[in-house]
């Protein structure tokens, strides 16, 4: 009978697209995957650092698996991500049952460590850095359990050379490593192969990538432009024969450049769709945080997309009470937001993260009750674009792809646009990664209601796709 894991995953699209390949390499040892804790032989709790409490909620699944641990002694219990690299042996020292410990750069060695726990009983392993020299170890040359067989996040880059004042991420992902092109591309046909037929580029900064390499090809004496080769990247893997959508997330205004719209603009494939995190709209905020734009200067960039990319929707990112925002700061964070007229925006409320230079701001702490007015009435105004934005596509059709059926209702199907805008359908039952046309009948906030028109492309990946590297 075959051993089973359970998996779990806290925090971003990176930490997603780890806990992917920590699957990828349990399976390839011939365990299982389950989703009942009673049943697993082995528990891989895979962390974020950057959200709020999430100390606790590690430290609180950790207290609830102890029990489950003295039941089975054989249970390996392992950590490994983000707050596993920051923690470090502190994660055994206060859960002693945790059998394994690894950090961000050495996650193709989770198997390895599960073994040598076993023999010699508990382990923490860190690196300081991802290892370049070694082909096995850069995140995605590992083999890959995808959570959907028709998309496929693809690694660029790891680590980030930004100096963030909220953002712990170059302390636990260090600096910033882009892949050679020729093997993401490599990697690209692959997936296509497979039957996959959307790409999502990663990267902590993905519109720097290439930037390392250049300054490395210049210092080895090559004739090469000392710039982001982004756009370049996107023209290709968008020109893949069979692969229909290509995003990537997520840039930073300060590197963005018109070319990576241009590239958006002429590729088919890349969709009209920019996740542009503003953080805030105070330019005296901004500089605290070490962002290296003002308001005027992101609202420029974004009219300079809006003119290129036709029908482009923008998303963003935005923190409410960073240390020192005063009431005049945060209304010209609403002004910004309100003038940039974003889709959609993930807002957050600012959470100290211990190890970064926002949490050393203790005197510059905002009144929580403050925090929580202002929350609201960016909501108002983040709440009332979208649904001006959604309501504007009402009587389009709309090319989606079914993602599956709905939560609430199973009769109807659940698909996401181009643009990235979930729409729900009636609809007979269609395969996930089925293309179909969608004409728009309601807009909501969150969200768009339609009519299915006509299928447009039956879905082409395997119903199993085997483990696959490169």
């Amino acid at each position: 009978m075959k051993k089973r894991y359970l998996l779990r995953t806290y925090g971003c699209q990176m930490n997603e697209h780890d806990s992917e390949r920590i699957a990828g390499l349990l399976d390839s040892e011939g365990y299982a995957a389950t989703d009942n804790e009673a049943e697993a032989d082995v528990v891989v709790l895979n962390t974020c650092c950057i959200r709020e409490n999430a100390d606790n909620k590690l430290y609180g699944a950790l207290g609830n698996l102890k029990a489950l641990k003295a039941s089975k002694p054989d249970l390996q219990i392992v950590v490994g991500g983000c707050l596993a690299q920051k923690d470090r042996e502190l994660i055994q020292r206060k859960a002693g049952h945790v059998d394994v410990v690894f950090g961000t750069h050495n996650v193709h060695r989770a198997t390895e460590l599960m073994e040598a726990a076993r023999v010699g009983g508990p382990v923490s392993e860190f690196y300081e850095e991802a290892a370049m020299d070694e082909a096995e170890a850069f995140p995605s040359a590992l083999p890959a359990k995808r959570r959907t067989d028709f998309a496929a996040w693809l690694t660029i880059q790891i680590g980030c050379d930004n100096n963030c004042a909220f953002c712990i991420v170059p302390s636990v992902r260090g600096r910033e490593i882009s892949r050679p092109m020729d093997d993401i591309v490599a990697e690209a046909e692959l997936l296509a192969s497979q039957g996959v037929v959307e790409i999502t580029l990663l990267g902590q900064n993905v519109n720097s990538y290439g930037r390392d390499l250049a300054v490395a090809a210049r210092g080895a004496g090559e004739d090469v432009r000392l710039r982001p080769m982004f756009a370049e990247l996107l023209r290709k893997v968008g020109a893949l024969e069979g692969i229909r959508r290509v995003r990537y997330t997520s840039p930073h205004p300060k590197d963005m450049t018109p070319d990576v719209y241009e590239a958006m603009a002429q590729t088919p494939a890349v969709v009209p769709h920019l996740h542009f995190p503003l953080q805030s709209g105070s330019d005296r905020v901004l500089a605290l945080m070490h962002r290296g734009y003002t308001g005027e200067r992101y609202l420029e960039k974004l009219a300079k997309a809006r003119s290129i990319i036709e029908d482009v929707a923008i998303t963003t990112d935005i923190i409410v009470g960073f240390p020192g925002e005063t009431e005049e700061d945060f209304v010209r964070t609403l002004e910004v937001a309100a003038a940039a007229e974003f889709d959609n925006a993930y807002t957050f409320v600012f959470s100290p993260r211990p190890g970064t230079e926002a949490a050393e701001m203790g005197e510059m702490f905002c009144d929580p009750e403050e925090v929580k007015d202002r929350y609201a009435r960016l909501r108002t105004v983040i709440e009332r674009s979208a649904l001006a934005k959604s309501q504007a596509r009402v009587g389009r059709i709309e090319e989606v792809v079914v993602e599956g059926p709905s939560k609430k209702d199973p009769v109807v199907l659940t698909g996401r646009t181009a643009q990235n805008k979930l729409i729900h359908f009636a609809s007979a039952p269609l395969r996930v990664g089925t293309f179909a046309d969608v004409q728009v009948t309601e807009g909501r906030t969150q969200y768009l209601l339609g009519d299915l028109v006509e299928v447009t492309a039956k879905a082409s990946h395997r119903t199993r796709i085997p483990v696959s590297s490169i």
